[in-house]
């Protein structure tokens, strides 16, 4: 029974001194073996690792993963100068934990860190940009600008600035009603530009159309006169060639159409028997 219990005790005094010798690193995890407090290496790999003893030295532990850095909404002031509640967020990781350590030494160092980082480099970005810009047309060509700005100056940490993006962009609650009565006012005015340059055009246009419209007439009525004279010239010939075949006939036509133009049923003509106009009615 005495043996068992030797056995036990050397067995507990045995992994003693093996978690003071071996060490594991996970998948997710990278390591910063220290010795009397000073950095002597780092380790990236995973698995099982031997160390001297605690307490010569001694290992933390960093994680491989990528991490998340979210900031409270900070105020930016744009080029055409309004302030804008910018609340943004960032994923990052540690790619090198020796000097991660002796920059920042744990992730709360390293989001105090990335918060001076990212937000000078929001600030000096959209500060270059109008609020149009930020909102709509470049976002996407800012944030990856801001992410590579970000990123190169992270790497002096040990810190590798993944992606930074902005989660919500707002104009100041105190700002937004001044803004939106300028915005207003704005696209009043450009609306009443384009219609007075529509007026104008509509103006010329009609002016256009009436000088046309008065040289077609003029133009109708010429070539309407030409034509009624031809009619006119070809039917005096007509006529004449008529009257030429047959003198007595065409004057009896003629006579007859007179009748018909001065006498009707209420007319009363005096004249005297010899009249030429009465000829046919002796």
């Amino acid at each position: 029974m005495k043996s068992y219990k030797n056995i036990a005790l050397i067995a507990i005094i045995l992994i003693f001194l093996a978690n003071l010798v071996f060490y594991t690193v996970d998948e997710t995890k990278q390591a910063v073996v220290l010795q009397f407090g000073k950095p002597v290496r780092t380790v990236t790999e995973a698995g099982l690792h031997v160390k001297m003893p605690w307490p010569v030295q001694t290992v933390i532990y960093f994680e491989r993963r990528i991490l998340d850095y979210d900031s409270a909404p900070t105020e930016i002031l744009t080029e055409d100068k309004k302030n804008l509640d910018v609340d943004n967020f960032a994923k990052w990781r540690i790619i090198d934990p020796l000097k991660f350590l002796v920059t920042v030494q744990n992730e709360n160092g390293a989001q105090a860190r990335l918060d001076d980082i990212i937000y000078s480099e929001l600030r000096e970005a959209l500060g270059q940009h109008e609020l149009e810009e930020i909102v709509s047309t470049n976002r996407s060509e800012l944030m990856d600008m801001i992410t590579s700005a970000s990123d190169s100056t992270a790497r002096d940490y040990g810190i590798e600035v993944i992606d930074v993006r902005i989660k919500r962009a707002d104009l100041p609650e105190q700002n937004e009603r001044s803004v939106y009565e300028r915005m207003r006012a704005e696209r009043k005015r450009i609306a009443n530009r384009y219609r007075s340059e529509g007026e104008e055009e509509a103006l010329k246009i009609r002016a256009v159309t009436d000088s046309l419209k008065v040289v077609i007439m003029a133009e109708a009525y010429k070539n309407s006169q030409i034509t009624r004279g031809d009619a006119d010239a070809k039917a005096i010939e007509i006529y004449a060639n008529a009257f030429n075949q047959d003198p007595e006939f065409f004057e009896f036509i003629r006579t007859l159409e007179a009748y018909k133009s001065i006498i009707d049923s209420n007319t009363v003509l005096v004249l005297p028997p010899d009249t030429e106009l009465l000829k046919f009615l002796k």
